[in-house]
């Protein structure tokens, strides 16, 4: 649990430190402007936290270009001839009203239907499209799980799905629970299974270190591959307040 959130200055980088009852120092940098943020143990003071900034400048200044230089999509109406992604493929959205039940329909390679309500507001549609995803999403993680699972010899007590703003995936390891982006259903196959295959790793190997990687090379060879294209697809546009 947090005790204590302050920000400091290094290098005219503002940086969020949150102060936990943890065992190791954790630098991040979050979309979409590269915002700066460390978790810290409870008795590590600034100046070593400001050490550590430090020692990780060119790193963070090289996250912060890459995230400005990412394409993001301008918030969306939810009107007709907008564009939204499916697995990675671009879809011209057409809506269409009436009093039936909401629902969404792929039509062809291009077209993505959303049937709405006459006086369903912009919100309400968005959420109508976001359950379709989640719906999507869900049938396509179990045979990545249990393909992964037995590949890298471990078990998860569940997986789940939720919007995340900063994460692609998560690990809550003591738990042996995975969570996954509901954004991913919009990105290729290969990253969604990236995602998972990391996710899996973490609970060989908590941390981005040396023996990570050399489980991530050993298991899936193409990941660098698979992550620079997922960092390289376009942001959704989000309310990016935490």
């Amino acid at each position: 649990m947090s005790t204590e959130a302050r920000s400091i200055t290094v290098s005219n980088i503002p940086v969020a430190i949150d102060r936990k009852d943890i065992k190791n120092l954790h630098l991040g940098v979050y979309p979409p402007n590269g915002r700066v943020r460390v978790a810290a143990p409870l008795k590590v003071s600034d100046d070593a936290v400001r050490l550590a900034v430090v020692g990780k400048l060119a790193w963070i200044r090289r996250q912060q270009a890459s995230f400005q230089a990412q394409p993001r999509q301008s918030e969306r109406e939810m009107v007709s001839g907008e564009s939204h992604y499916f697995l990675g493929s671009r879809y011209r959205l057409r809506v269409i009203e009436g009093a039936g039940p909401s629902r969404v329909e792929l039509r062809g390679k291009t077209l993505l239907t959303l049937h709405a309500r006459p006086d369903a507001t912009a919100a309400q549609r968005a959420e109508v499209l976001h359950r379709w995803y989640r719906d999507q999403l869900r049938p396509l993680v179990p045979p990545l799980v249990e393909k992964w699972q037995d590949a890298i010899g471990v078990r998860v007590a569940e997986w789940r799905i939720k919007r995340m703003k900063t994460k692609w995936g998560s690990c809550t390891v003591q738990a042996r629970r995975i969570w996954l982006n509901l954004e991913l259903a919009k990105k290729p196959p290969k990253c969604l299974e990236y995602i998972v295959v990391h996710e899996l790793v973490h609970l060989l190997e908590r941390r981005h270190n040396q023996r990570f990687v050399a489980l991530m090379d050993e298991h899936l060879p193409l990941w660098r591959q698979y992550r620079d294209e997922l960092n390289a697809a376009p942001l959704a546009h989000e309310d990016w307040r935490y």
